[in-house]
């Protein structure tokens, strides 16, 4: 035997380096194998056996009607109307980004920012859930749907379908109360579908008012249908029958709302309201459910929900007038001499004052070094309690804030809902400014002073109501007592009609209002309507042929600009330096029944500019309580027809005040000084 020749192996020692090497490639080889499975298999499974198959059954969703809302005797005001919607399917869009997106983009005409949403869209679903249609246009015209037909041949995943559209049949009128509906955002998706939810990347959820607040009810529960498709993601009609019973389960509807709201009142609100911007709200003293709401300007939501571009949206933005605002709830403003209630009742409370009780006005009230001027320059005179509510004499108030200080006052008002959130919930709003000498310590330069006590005495100063809040401040006085939380939805019904829920009067509190104080207050407010030289008799002559109605009546001019040497009139001011108009009442005041709310934002008056308002509402009101106590009832789920309805001030009317903003709001102690004049 030959020995080894030194540096060689021998025969044995490089069959083993062989094995160690060959060992290592299978290792590897299993490892890619092995990675490559896991990859079909689990990451991307799901996609690869639909596209392993000929045939797949495919999900299809099927959409649930969305409920109808309605007015208070069943028109439909909110419906839904067909239309057609394009989709892309990840899972069998082939060559989806360099083909079938720049086709799609060519046929619709979208500009590169509209490409650049859908791709992502696209990459998202392809991520979370392949099988799951993404819109990628909603609403086709039919040129659009012709020319996506003409093409579906090269269009790989793209499918067109039936799908309802939400239709505002009330166009810029409630809308508000009605809100909108536009696409789910990613995060919504997420956050609501952990809760339970079955959204879907792509839909639409109600945005703001009753579209908000009623969503889940709304909405309903979408079914499912399967079908046969090929690798392509197309319909095989001739296998589909193969599925069985099974392969359909029909979606759920949404319900119905009816609201308190008739849309008869409404039209005559929205025809006798001149106001480019301001409210009216007209709400059920002994419920509180609201009957008629104005909220002007307003929006289209039928522009908002779909394809609104983001020039429309900064038109919107942009607006001076500020549209998306509800003035009804959402804004507060300085509620002028229609706050004089609440100063009489806590005049009244403190003892100090009684409806006799009489102060002499010679034009103004001094105060210090300074004078709170009267409205009337020349003076009332001497004047009792009554004759102060009925010609809105300003000294008589600035005597019982000196009397009583400001707190009895803000007490009184923060009894009846001023200064806090309503409950309304529906619609957003804010709580306002009931001020208390607290409240200037904290929030006024130098604290609380007197002077303070004069201006919120007469709805001035740092004292801001809502629209809603002070309606509901009227039917408190108009009831007795009792404040309500307002409300808009009667029931919900099924599809049917068949009521699922009703809603019942919510008592907030009860006010301890004396009666004679109450009857006090009223008897003042019935000779501001009803006797000559009162500040609303003129609007109720001219506006209501029943003249056997009493009207228990405020009205209100506040203050928005400094005051100066000379008064103005209001065609003499711009826009936004004008006075705002209220009017608020209730009636019958010997058996109430409706209370009214008018603020006329900039509109100059609240004798001539708000209660004209007022009075044509209520004279309709209980015109239409005659009307339906002899006509048959209505025929149900007739569409709305908004052929009658005043639209909200189109560009013609409201060039005034395009590109003019407002000035800022004047704090409490500037207001302070507008009223004021030194000697």
């Amino acid at each position: 035997m030959t020995p080894p020749t030194l540096g060689n192996t021998t025969p044995g020692r490089e069959l083993k380096r062989r094995f160690v090497w060959l060992g290592l490639a299978m290792v590897l080889g299993l490892g890619l194998i092995s990675i490559q499975l896991y990859r079909l298999q689990i990451t991307r499974g799901e996609e690869y056996a639909a596209k392993s198959v000929a045939n797949f059954v495919k999900e299809v969703r099927l959409r649930a009607d969305r409920g109808v809302i309605k007015d208070a005797r069943g028109t439909i005001l909110v419906d839904s109307r067909p239309s057609f919607d394009a989709f892309v399917t990840p899972a069998f869009c082939t060559d989806c980004f360099e083909q079938v997106i720049p086709r799609l983009a060519e046929l619709l005409q979208w500009d590169p920012d509209q490409r650049k949403k859908v791709e992502d869209m696209v990459r998202t679903g392809r991520r979370n859930a392949p099988f799951q249609p993404v819109p990628v246009r909603v609403d086709l015209s039919r040129d659009e749907y012709d020319r996506i037909a003409a093409r579906r041949d090269i269009l790989d995943g793209v499918e067109v379908a039936p799908v309802p559209h939400r239709h505002y049949r009330t166009n810029n009128v409630l809308s508000h109360v009605l809100g909108y509906m536009n696409e789910i955002t990613q995060e919504e998706l997420e956050r609501l579908n952990g809760d339970g939810a079955r959204y879907a990347l792509g839909d639409y959820i109600g945005r703001r008012g009753l579209e908000r607040y009623f969503e889940q009810r709304l909405r309903g529960t979408d079914g499912v249908r399967k079908e046969v498709v090929n690798a392509r993601g197309q319909t095989i009609e001739e296998l589909n029958d193969k599925l069985g019973d099974n392969a359909v389960v029909p979606p759920r509807p949404g319900s119905n709302l009816v609201l308190s709201i008739d849309m008869r009142l409404q039209e005559e609100a929205e025809r006798a309201f001149p106001g480019v911007t301001g409210a009216v709200v007209a709400i059920d003293v002994n419920t509180g459910f609201i009957r008629a709401l104005v909220s002007r300007p307003g929006f289209d939501p039928n522009l908002l929900t779909g394809r609104v571009t983001p020039a429309q949206m900064a038109l919107l933005s942009r607006d001076p007038l500020d549209p998306m605002i509800n003035r009804v709830a959402a804004e507060h403003y300085s509620p002028g001499s229609t706050f004089k209630v609440v100063t009489a009742l806590a005049a009244f409370k403190s003892g100090a004052f009684r409806p006799e009780t009489v102060v002499n006005c010679p034009g103004g009230y001094r105060l210090g070094a300074r004078t709170w001027r009267c409205h009337k320059d020349a003076g009332h005179g001497h004047v009792d309690g009554f004759t102060a509510m009925k010609s809105s004499c300003d000294t008589w108030f600035y005597k019982v804030a000196d009397t009583i200080g400001l707190d009895p006052i803000g007490e009184m008002g923060k009894s009846l809902g001023l200064g806090s959130p309503t409950g309304v919930n529906v619609v957003a709003e804010v709580p306002g400014i009931m001020p208390t000498s607290a409240y200037h310590d904290k929030a006024s330069p130098g604290g609380y002073t007197k002077g303070m006590a004069l201006n919120s005495s007469i709805g001035q100063g740092d004292n801001n109501v809502t629209p809603l809040q002070l309606a509901l401040v009227y039917a408190a006085i108009a009831n007795g007592g009792t404040l309500y939380k307002p409300q808009m939805v009667n029931r919900l019904e099924d599809l049917d009609g068949q009521t699922i829920e009703s809603f019942m009067p919510e008592v907030v509190r009860k006010v301890e209002l004396p009666a004679p104080h109450l009857k006090a207050v009223i008897d003042g407010l019935v000779k501001v309507a009803h006797e000559p030289g009162g500040t609303a008799y003129r609007a109720r002559t001219n506006h209501m042929r029943d003249k056997d109605i009493l009207v228990a009546s405020k009205t209100g001019t506040a203050q928005v600009a400094r005051l100066g040497a000379i008064r103005l009139k209001t065609h003499q001011m711009s826009f936004f330096e004008r006075d705002h108009a209220w009017y608020a009442g209730f009636a019958p005041a010997d058996k109430p029944e409706l209370a009214i709310v008018v603020l006329n934002e900039h509109g100059g008056h609240g004798g001539s500019d708000a209660a004209p308002t007022a009075m044509a509402v209520f004279q309709k009101y209980f015109d239409l309580k005659k009307l339906d106590a002899t006509a048959p009832p209505p025929r149900p789920n007739q569409p709305y027809t908004p052929s009658s309805v005043k639209r909200a001030p189109g560009p013609e009317e409201a060039a005034l005040t395009r590109g003019v903003r407002p000035p800022a709001r004047l704090p409490g102690d500037d207001e302070e000084r507008a009223r004021a004049t030194a000697d």
